[in-house]
């Protein structure tokens, strides 16, 4: 097992990807101003404190990459693992831009690692926070060599962990394709000058059968007005969202869920809640406790399976 310490002088990238085999990485307080990539396998990043230990960069969808193209939601994150195994513990990951209204989306942490996960982390921006590929197929397609090979087509099934953290966010700021367990997590909607917000925004192809899942979160409006935002709308036609045992502020429309513009998503995205209140729009399903439990179960035996 490799143990590495590194100091926000450091360069995190080249460190972490220069090891070989299991390792454990070690940042100590600072503000590393990296945008940085992560490729090797099985290594857990641990910060020194949660709030104090930050990684931020600042790209935006709409700024001119060296390629001369705009850098498109894909190539904004501060943070991206493709590694697969990969953790983060006890740290901040933030993409820094506030304005995605004028100046589009900005990622904090893209993950196309197979399996992922995170405890005890905040992950910080407004639209777009939070990437969990693979990619739906049509993107895969359009961003060929665009979007680097090791990013852009992940084949098999991918499965991303995420307990007691705190992701926040205005605009599908969870967004993708991947199986995903969002535990005891607290969601937070930030205030956006456009008014609607939206939580998740799941792509998921059809042979996906567990899609996003929040469990026991708490959903907290911070800017967010009353009634303003939604849990989820269908990114693609067969998005699959799940939520269970969720408290929620006032900020949450009493119908729960969108159904992404003048789409007919409505008939073909797969969302489900139990225990909330409002009047949930029609074609989400209403889980019975049985149903409810049995995706929790899922969950804790994921989570145990990779010890988090």
């Amino acid at each position: 097992m490799n143990i590495l310490t590194l100091t926000p002088s450091d360069d995190v990238e080249q460190a972490i990807n220069s090891l070989k085999g299991p390792a454990t990485v070690y940042l100590k307080n600072g503000v590393y101003k990296q945008k940085t990539e992560i490729r090797a396998d099985n290594v857990t990043i641990i910060g020194e404190s949660r709030e104090n230990t930050v990684i931020t960069f600042d790209d935006y969808a709409k700024k001119i990459h060296a390629d001369g193209k705009e850098y498109n939601t894909f190539r904004t994150y501060t943070l991206c693992i493709s590694g697969n195994g990969v953790r983060l513990e006890n740290l901040t990951v933030e993409n820094s831009n506030t304005d995605p209204a004028n100046v589009g989306q900005c990622v904090a942490l893209s993950v196309h690692g197979r399996l992922f996960s995170a405890e005890n982390v905040n992950l910080v921006s407004t639209q777009d926070t939070l990437f969990l590929s693979p990619f739906p197929d049509d993107l895969v397609i359009r961003y060929r060599n665009f979007i680097p090979a090791n990013q852009l087509y992940r084949e098999g099934t991918s499965l991303h962990l995420f307990k007691n953290c705190k992701i926040s966010g205005t605009v599908d700021f969870i967004f993708g394709c991947s199986e995903a367990y969002f535990y005891n997590c607290e969601i937070v909607s930030l205030k956006d000058s456009r008014g609607t917000g939206f939580i998740a925004a799941p792509a998921h192809p059809l042979a996906e059968a567990f899609g996003f899942n929040f469990i026991d979160c708490a959903l907290i409006a911070d800017g967010a007005g009353e009634n303003e935002v939604y849990l989820a709308r269908p990114w693609r036609d067969f998005g699959k969202c799940t939520f269970i045992n969720c408290r929620a502020d006032k900020h949450i429309n009493p119908e729960l869920f969108d159904k992404w513009n003048d789409t007919a998503r409505d008939k073909t995205a797969r969302f489900a809640h139990f225990g909330l209140g409002g009047s949930p729009v029609g074609w989400a399903r209403a889980l019975g406790e049985a149903e409810a439990n049995s995706i929790i179960a899922r969950c804790k035996a994921k989570f145990k399976e990779i010890k988090v």
